[in-house]
């Protein structure tokens, strides 16, 4: 149905969509708020952690010298199963989610936390689902393997 959305957005830029859209595009529900203490610590911690864990993803594909290109999944030239990626299969996505999130706990509002679930429900329809197609094709047994021992997210 909407498969050609498949792979076409880079999650880069679709964070920053996202980040803008929480900030931005008003929604009925957005003067409905979540506030408690330490809210902006908190977040801050949190987009912290997001931005690590990203960072320590593409350091580990740069590592192994492969792309980092989410639109060219079949271009994977080693499947990257060491560091972060021994804890997560999407680590990068996860630290965009967890940022996202902690933007979400800035802003205070209901509808911020609704983007989040969109950016990962998104992510994971157009982006992680058609790159493990991808990567099952290059990898086969191992990529099964790899997936019945690390999971999607955390």
């Amino acid at each position: 149905m909407l498969s050609f959305l498949e792979l076409k957005i880079p999650p880069l830029l679709l964070f920053f969509v996202f980040a803008v859209l929480m900030t931005q595009v008003p929604i009925a529900i957005t003067n409905l708020s979540i506030a408690f203490a330490y809210n902006n610590l908190l977040a801050l911690i949190i987009a912290i952690f997001g931005v690590i864990v990203v960072a320590t993803g593409v350091i580990n594909f740069k590592k192994a010298d492969t792309t980092v290109d989410p639109r060219t999944p079949e271009q994977v030239n080693e499947l990257v199963v060491s560091g972060v990626y021994q804890y997560s299969r999407n680590p990068m996505y996860l630290g965009f989610a967890l940022m996202l999130l902690a933007l979400a706990i800035y802003l205070q509002t209901i509808a911020s936390y609704i983007w989040v679930i969109i950016f990962c429900r998104y992510l994971y329809h157009f982006q992680i689902m058609p790159e493990e197609r991808a990567l099952e094709k290059l990898f086969g047994q191992s990529y099964t393997d790899y997936c019945q021992k690390v999971r999607r997210w955390i």
